[in-house]
């Protein structure tokens, strides 16, 4: 494995000083593992590595690209990890979450446009308590990436996406449903969708961290029951 390690630091050095940039294809494999003084084993296997974490995109008969390394390719594989977790790590994942996206909420008020306040208000006002759980975490889905992506910042709004995979949210909406909370937590969401609205700032953050805290909570005296 250090002799991959190695190899794997070299093509991330490579991509990091410019010499391969998005998109770029990589040389062949013979011409690269002489250039960097390693086996071809070795430069396969970390080839095979840095594809699985979507640096690298092997297209058969054609070669090896650098992909976009845009932040939803490269943060893609923390959802693997949020879906293998348990009920303790999902605590810890939701306060991540809650603390990222609070102040996200937050810049939402600030920067977002009139159109995507716009939008926010008109997704939250095309659901009620009576649809479907799918449906539910379709909207749920929707309503916080419009705010996340109001903070304009593509690094967070990959990060909160990925921490908070469908799998969890399908978890937490059915926990929720049969627990009755669909209605508070949709009214929630209005008075975030106001305050944003609003441009206040202050409040947005504020009903952003009770609106996930409420869930967090809800997570918590679900695994102690």
């Amino acid at each position: 494995m250090a002799v991959t390690d190695d190899a794997i630091e070299k093509i991330k050095a490579m991509i990091v000083s410019g010499e391969l940039a998005p998109g770029d294809r990589l040389p062949p494999e013979k011409e690269l593992s002489e250039r960097l003084g390693l086996s071809r084993n070795s430069m396969r296997e970390a080839v095979k590595a840095l594809e699985v974490i979507r640096v690298l995109d092997v297209r058969r008969g054609d070669g090896t690209y650098v992909t976009s390394l845009e932040p939803h390719l490269l943060l893609e594989a923390i959802s693997f990890v949020v879906d293998m977790h348990d009920d303790d790590s999902m605590l810890e994942i939701f306060a991540v979450r809650r603390m990222l996206e609070s102040q996200a909420t937050g810049l939402a008020a600030t920067l977002g446009t009139d159109d995507a306040i716009t939008g926010l208000e008109r997704e939250v006002a095309s659901i009620d308590s009576t649809v479907s759980i799918e449906e539910l975490v379709e909207h749920d889905i929707r309503f916080h990436r419009e705010i996340v992506g109001m903070a304009g910042n593509a690094y967070l709004a990959s990060l909160i996406e990925h921490l908070s995979s469908q799998t969890v949210r399908a978890r937490v909406w059915r926990g929720l449903t049969e627990g009755g909370a669909v209605e508070r937590t949709l009214s929630e969401h209005r008075a975030i969708a106001d305050a944003i609205a609003r441009r206040d700032s202050g409040l947005a953050t504020s009903l952003a961290t009770a609106h996930i805290a409420g869930v967090e909570r809800w997570l918590r005296q679900a695994a102690s029951a």
